[in-house]
């Protein structure tokens, strides 16, 4: 038999190739293209050895929907990381100039050593980073040096420095979060002058002094500002030592600042705001047993209902209906405040507060529970396309009269089906949230309707862990009698397998949320909703690094719904924006939230203390050589 010569062949092979695709293409027209995604196999283009996406991952072929405002507070992200980058400087020259136009003084003693230590840790420098400091520590040039002093040397817990080597003083023989911050401070005791820190030790923040007063001391601050000539600068921290000495060796009777232990909490903490702030005028609540004063509408200050502005988001004081959405305001587990205000250092703390924050001990914990391990999550196209929430059902003493205030159950009610459905079928109103009313985020399917439910199923994954009821039945921890009916509890979830989701909401409980900064290094997408500062807030950039949520979550629904899209009502989602705001904060997270950033944050923090703590301060500075 005659062999077939190659170009019949070619030619046949052409033939069999163009008619099957023009068979592709009647099909591709005749079925959606989402079907077609499904069952149409072009033999080596997908081969069967090929990686397959978790069973929970949606094909982002439908279109999204045009000229959202989340489009829009992306887009203004991106200026300000630029704008934020544009400052950075890479010598201490330009560090100290930087330092002089932004703070109105010399840098103080040993900056020179500071930014050496920076620069062999390879920090990224911008003068911005460290605005916290000076928030927390502006308003202490109101008070003596001496006092400052004698208060903490005479506050019951503390951390000293003596000599570079570094001591604690407690009541107990073991407090874990101490002794982390000791270590985190004793990496860069050898380069510190002599300072003692009193350290809160409870989760709450403590110190809430009247505006009144604090804008005192801010008014003496900035009268004080001015930039001393070289040749007056004192450049070395010597007088506080010598009184520390002093201190060491006949020491102080213990510093009681009088901490009150009763609450409502709210009217405490209100007397931080300006008069003319909304909290300060706000009615005071007392009955928290009724469903929380939500509308479903867009936030106060948002832009189209998304938060655009996230100190404001985060304020009480600006959004005084907080007073009766957060367990901090409604019943705190514990209350020991004070309005004398005296150096209290701490991990986080509320906007009137007026603790000195402290990169939190948690974060320097290598504990997986916090640090989520070495492991960050696998590859973003690995991961199931959907919201993982596991936690105590913390945020204060959760009652039978108050537990529908609290924004960890609400968060979980919200986001789940069931409840959701339950509202949508009984018509009874939710016991602890509301449904956007009249759709105003334009959802592609209504909250009002039961194919809402039916999407919330197909994303979220979010359940306690434990109720923590109030009283606690210590035999059965798993009921309570109160929230049985709306609450059942999951079994805990290590953080490593939560990174299988890319979507990582981060509430806070008692205080801020200890698990947030091993979300921002992970693989994942951390959405957050928070009312505490911590001392990185100046170096995240909303929208870029993570995604902010408003605290009353009206906003939750639209947020999946931009990212997720809803493949029922052939909406689609931003999958790819959530990648890059993802990998973008990982990578930020490890340039600007390393262990050795917490180190350079406290070695500052603590430098600009020891100068307040010296008798003279008002002319102490560093010298650039060759200077006066």
């Amino acid at each position: 038999m005659a062999l077939i010569s190659a170009p019949s062949v070619n030619n046949r092979f052409t033939q069999l190739f163009i008619a099957a695709l023009l068979l592709v293409g009647i099909f591709w027209y005749i079925v959606p293209s989402s079907e077609v995604a499904k069952h149409i196999s072009i033999p080596g283009l997908h081969s069967s050895s090929s990686p397959k996406p978790p069973p929970s991952t949606r094909p982002n072929a439908l279109p999204p929907k045009p000229h959202h405002p989340i489009d829009h507070l992306i887009a203004e992200a991106d200026v300000d990381l630029k704008t934020l980058l544009a400052k950075e400087t890479h010598n201490v020259h330009d560090a100290a100039h930087a330092y002089r136009l932004r703070r109105g003084r010399q840098p103080p003693p040993h900056f020179d050593e500071w930014f050496a230590f920076a620069q062999n840790h390879s920090a990224l420098m911008v003068e911005d980073f460290f605005d916290q400091i000076y928030t927390d520590l502006n308003p202490f040039w109101g008070v003596p040096a001496k006092q400052i002093r004698e208060q903490a040397n005479a506050f019951l817990h503390r951390i000293s420095v003596r000599g570079g080597k570094t001591t604690q003083r407690t009541d107990v023989d073991e407090r874990p979060w101490l002794n982390l911050w000791e270590d985190m401070v004793g990496s860069v005791a050898e380069w510190l002058p002599d300072v003692d820190l009193p350290i809160n030790v409870m989760d709450e923040s403590r110190v809430v002094v009247p505006w009144e007063e604090i804008d005192g001391y801010m008014q003496t601050e900035l009268a004080s500002r001015r930039v001393v000539e070289a040749a007056e600068l004192k450049t070395e921290f010597v007088a506080a030592a010598g009184s520390l000495k002093a201190l060491d060796d006949s020491p102080l009777l213990e510093f009681d600042p009088l901490f009150e232990g009763r609450g409502p909490y709210w009217p405490l903490a209100v007397v931080g705001c300006s008069p003319e702030s909304p909290a300060r005028k706000a009615y005071i609540e007392t009955d928290f047993s009724t469903a929380p004063p939500l509308t479903g509408g867009f936030p106060e200050g948002s832009y189209e209902g998304y938060v655009s502005n996230w100190t404001l988001a985060k304020s009480p004081c600006d959004n005084a209906a907080l007073q009766g959405l957060h367990g901090t305001f409604v019943e705190p587990i514990s209350i020991a405040t004070t309005k004398k205000f005296f150096p209290l250092f701490g991990g986080s703390k509320l906007p009137m507060n007026n603790e000195i924050l402290l990169p939190p001990a948690m974060y320097w914990t290598d504990d997986p529970f916090y640090s989520g391990g070495k492991e960050h999550g696998q590859a973003w196209d690995k991961k199931r396309d959907g919201m993982i929430w596991r936690g105590a059902a913390s945020g204060g003493r959760n009652k039978a009269e108050n537990w529908k205030r609290f924004q960890r159950h609400r968060f979980v009610s919200m986001v789940n089906s069931t409840s959701v459905r339950t509202s949508e079928t009984s018509g009874n109103a939710p016991q602890n949230f509301v449904l956007p009313a009249h759709n105003p985020y334009d959802l592609a399917v209504s909250p009002n309707e039961t194919s809402f439910a039916d999407w919330l199923s197909t994303w979220s994954n979010a359940a306690v862990v434990h109720l923590l009821c109030f009283p606690e039945n210590p035999a059965d921890r798993s009921h309570c009698s109160y929230t049985d009916r709306y609450f059942s509890v999951a079994h805990q979830m290590p953080m490593k397998e939560q990174y299988a989701y890319k979507y990582l909401p981060d509430i806070d409980g008692n205080s801020f949320s200890g698990r947030y900064r091993a979300f921002l290094f992970s693989t994942s997408l951390p959405i957050k909703a928070t009312i505490y500062q911590e001392w990185h807030d100046s170096r995240l950039v909303p929208w870029r690094h993570f995604v902010p949520v408003d605290n009353t979550f009206a906003d939750v629904y639209g947020i999946m719904e931009y990212f997720l899209g809803n493949e029922g009502m052939r909406v689609g989602g931003h999958d790819e924006v959530a990648r890059e705001i993802a990998m973008g904060g990982k990578a930020w997270a490890e340039k600007v939230l390393r262990r050795e950033d917490m180190q350079i944050y406290t070695f500052r923090l603590l430098l600009e203390y020891a100068r307040l703590c010296d008798e003279e301060r008002e002319r102490m500075g560093w010298r650039e050589s060759g200077v006066g």
